[in-house]
């Protein structure tokens, strides 16, 4: 079976900073997004279930199956992928398209409280978990999940940004600072261009 690889970030690991650091980075993706790699090509050793499935087709079927290490690993490289490419170092991000924003306003009146949401929810997530914005059933929600719970596969949905909130995700850079640390990712680091493509696919 071809191995799953760890998918290069999409700028260099202090781009980020100060807000997310090099150093967060290195632990972040280098040993934690890379150690689940690592783990679930372990874990799919000689399933032939799984042979030449995509990450997100081994993240269905596990969950399906309810096999939970697998799932779990699967869907927290998943998850990670989708967070690296929710950000953008500052000034990159961009602003949503005019049909995002439209979507947006109709959803939460204002680009601002969409963020207040996702911000919202992200500071509220009790343990560690995510804060998604998704495209569901046509209209755009916040929704939040814990673990390694993921949106990836569910029907009729579609996910457009995300924030890590396990606490290997900002303790280094913030200690216990929660929401001092998702404020600033929404406010400064949020890949609105990328989730203008998602919203349109």
């Amino acid at each position: 079976m071809k191995e799953m690889t760890l998918a290069p970030l999409p700028y260099a690991d202090d781009a980020l900073a100060p807000v997310i650091s090099a150093k967060t980075i290195s632990f972040h993706y280098g040993k934690h997004h890379a150690g689940y790699v690592k783990t679930l090509n372990g874990l799919v050793v000689g399933k032939e279930i799984y042979e030449g499935r995509s990450l997100e087709s081994i993240t269905c079927s596990s969950y399906d199956l309810n096999d939970t290490a697998i799932f779990n690993n699967a869907a927290q490289i998943w998850n990670h992928d989708f967070y690296w490419r929710s950000l953008a170092p500052a000034g990159k991000g961009g602003e949503p398209s005019a049909e995002l924003l439209s979507a947006i306003n109709a959803s939460f009146g204002s680009l601002d409280a969409c963020k207040a949401a996702l911000a919202d929810a992200a500071v509220k997530r009790f343990g560690s978990g995510w804060a998604w914005l998704l495209k569901k059933d046509g209209k755009l929600v916040v929704e939040s999940t814990s673990n390694a719970d993921t949106p990836c596969g569910k029907p009729f949905v579609t996910p457009l940004l995300v924030i890590d909130v396990w606490e290997h995700a900002y303790y280094l850079d913030w200690q216990n600072q929660r929401a001092a640390y998702v404020k600033a990712v929404v406010d400064g680091h949020l890949d609105w261009l990328s989730a203008t493509r998602r919203f349109g696919g």
